[in-house]
């Protein structure tokens, strides 16, 4: 019963993160990077988008510890970004656009709630579901 919350929490927290960076990807189209080529923030969030749909599915189809590692590493490294953005100008940096944001709105609240909480719910699954004995052990069955 455990696992089946976690694995919920994990899910709800990604598809409110799809769903935040899919609707306001085409607002930052616009902002884009200094280099050659440059990337807009918008097309990041279009990556975040479709990196949290292919971990939202895993969690929900396979369920296995490398696939709670995964939704690890992409919940907690978009609420990572958006707190780095948040609170230091990182300015641009090559083709990256300088994505410094002071403020906060409704739906980088709920991205980043719903993010930090899919992160640690994923953690949890993650040693819940054997940790690195479970990487290894499925690993050495293969």
């Amino acid at each position: 019963m455990a696992r089946l919350l976690l694995r919920l929490v994990v899910v709800a927290g990604l598809a409110a993160d799809v769903y935040v960076h899919w609707h306001l990807a085409p607002n930052f189209d616009s902002l884009r990077g200094t280099g050659s080529p440059s990337i807009s923030q918008g097309e990041l969030f279009r990556v975040e988008t479709g990196l949290a749909l292919v971990a939202l599915v895993l969690v929900a189809v396979v369920h296995r510890s490398w696939t709670a590692l995964l939704a690890f590493l992409v919940a907690g490294g978009g609420a990572a970004v958006v707190l780095l953005y948040r609170y230091v100008d990182v300015g641009a940096i090559g083709p990256l656009p300088n994505m410094y944001d002071p403020t906060w709105y409704t739906e980088k609240t709920v991205s980043a709630v719903a993010e930090g909480a899919a992160a640690v719910a994923a953690l949890v699954l993650f040693f819940v579901d054997g940790g690195v004995r479970g990487l290894r052990r499925r690993g050495a069955s293969s």
